[in-house]
């Protein structure tokens, strides 16, 4: 299993910013993915969640009306579209599968977001 994040990077408050996930060594349609996220000195923490086929989606009460989770399952990839963002969400986010909880106990590097003004 791979998972590979991407898009992180340093913004301003009320900006937006598209994360991406790649990810290998499963059958990728076949499973519900899932965004997390680390802020310093805090555990990890279930962000957005969606069904394999993404017809259904989970946010974290944080994080609704602003975040929206995608995926392309002929890409192998999903998505975190992220707006409005606050100080708050500044953190570390990591993808796996899942969609309640994390399946794999391997995770990717993850993608920083720094949310700064």
């Amino acid at each position: 299993v791979q998972l590979v994040e991407s898009g992180g990077g340093l913004v301003q408050p009320g900006g937006s910013l598209r994360l991406s996930c790649a990810a290998s060594g499963f059958t990728f349609s076949r499973y519900a993915m899932s965004w997390y996220r680390q802020a310093p000195g805090k555990e990890r923490e279930l962000v957005a969640g969606i069904s394999s086929g993404g017809g259904s989606t989970n946010l974290a009460d944080s994080v609704k009306g602003r975040f929206t989770i995608s995926r392309d399952n002929a890409k192998n990839r999903v998505y975190l579209q992220m707006n409005s963002l606050k100080f708050e969400d500044t953190a570390v986010y990591y993808c796996n599968a899942g969609r309640w909880a994390a399946l794999y106990d391997t995770w990717g590097q993850g993608t920083q977001v720094t949310v700064s003004s």
